[in-house]
């Protein structure tokens, strides 16, 4: 656990192809600056001693948009350099979590192999949200919960979790969201009960570790104030 208390950041990332368009790029070149900007972010929280880090790549709401053939691609040409650096090197495991029902066969054995291989790693628990959507994570909670019925102890707090995709993981301390927009779209609701939420103006490829630091910072007195106002209580009381 990182100091301030803070273990698990999650994000939604969005502005990549507005950045390429801003930046008069092709469309490519924005989910590229993206996901370097993934492993710039996740390599910082590494150094913050962050354990679990929890990322909205794609919705399945986005999933029928002309520009996927691209992230597919960047997916296919990136994947050994992203085993080398952030498995071999990094130590991080890395889950991978929404429906594959209709995803690329080539995709899903890169997802099962990417997981497979790091699955004994413990520098940190990257959660990557693909082809994800909340209200389609409800549907596969009450297809589990309806077949095992009788053995889900609805009274038991972590049976509850287990049903969920990031299952008994703690939830996000904080949630990010880049882009401009402030709105959940569709993402981890279960999770967020408390999560603190930051809403940035940067768009994801722009998106520095200062400004990761300064929400860090920002968190760390809102939950400093918090512990005052309990101290303040209880020596009131």
């Amino acid at each position: 656990m990182s100091k301030n208390n803070l273990s698990h950041v999650a994000f939604i990332l969005d502005g990549n192809n507005r950045w390429a368009k801003k930046h008069n790029l092709q469309t490519i070149n924005g989910y590229k600056a993206g996901f370097d900007n993934i492993k710039k972010i996740t390599y910082h929280s590494l150094s913050k001693n962050i354990s679990d880090l929890t990322l909205f790549t794609l919705s399945s709401e986005n999933y029928q948009r002309p520009s996927l053939s691209i992230l597919y691609e960047l997916i296919y040409s990136n994947f050994s350099d992203l085993l080398d650096e952030m498995i071999n090197k990094r130590n991080i495991k890395i889950k991978i979590f929404g429906s594959r029902n209709n995803l690329p066969h080539k995709i899903i054995d890169i997802f099962q192999q990417a997981e497979k291989m790091s699955e004994k790693n413990n520098a940190l628990n990257m959660n990557i949200a693909f082809n994800y959507g909340f209200k389609e994570e409800i549907k596969e909670v009450l297809k589990k919960f309806k077949k095992n019925m009788n053995g889900i102890n609805i009274e038991n707090e972590n049976a509850i979790r287990d049903l969920f995709f990031l299952k008994s993981n703690s939830d996000p301390d904080i949630l990010i969201r880049t882009g401009g927009y402030k709105r959940l779209s569709n993402f981890i609701m279960f999770n967020l009960t408390y999560t603190e939420l930051f809403f940035s103006n940067t768009l994801w490829p722009e998106f520095s570790i200062q400004e990761f630091d300064n929400i860090l910072e920002n968190y760390a007195n809102i939950q400093n104030m918090i512990l005052e106002v309990v101290q303040l209580i209880l020596i009131i009381f």
